[in-house]
């Protein structure tokens, strides 16, 4: 499979699946009561953003794949040996388990600056300082707008607390 089919073919998967969710899916499954003033605390905006933020992305993937000419060798070729994807399964579970254990003491925000950090390890980004900066900064980020503009109240540990 050449680069540009399989860029085709996951850019037109993301472009169903948003139609999927905008269509069928958030008006089926997700209840939103009608006298909610800020749009941001709506139920209805983040599954609507994020079906949105699918098909931008699915678009980039069709239009990246029209301009692929399509004949160069695949790049994402199985080259490693499927003992090592197992064992980077096996590590996903573990950080997920470690998540499970780490919410009720340190709570979501140090948590998440965690389980961001360990996953682009064990996935060995290519970009290990970005990968830091924004494990550090997405979550204080959000919790600063959730707990301080939205109002939303984000679960904190018993261990540490944030302000």
């Amino acid at each position: 499979m050449t680069n540009r089919s399989m860029q085709l073919q996951l850019g037109l998967g993301a472009c169903i699946a948003a139609l999927f969710l905008i269509f069928v899916a958030i008006p089926q499954w997700v209840a939103a009561p009608s006298n909610i003033r800020n749009i941001f605390l709506s139920p209805l905006f983040w599954p609507y953003a994020l079906a949105g933020f699918t098909a931008l992305a699915g678009l980039g993937l069709v239009a990246a794949g029209l301009r692929d000419s399509g004949d160069e060798t695949p790049l994402n070729e199985a080259s490693e040996d499927p003992a090592r994807a197992w064992v980077r399964l096996a590590g996903m579970a573990a950080i997920m388990i470690v998540i499970m254990y780490l919410l009720p003491r340190l709570g979501m925000v140090w948590t998440c600056m965690l389980a961001f950090a360990a996953t682009a390890f064990l996935v060995r980004t290519r970009h290990p300082i970005a990968a830091l900066i924004c494990a550090v900064a997405v979550p204080l980020v959000l919790y600063a707008f959730f707990a301080h503009v939205a109002g939303v109240a984000i679960p904190q540990g018993t261990i540490v607390r944030l302000p």
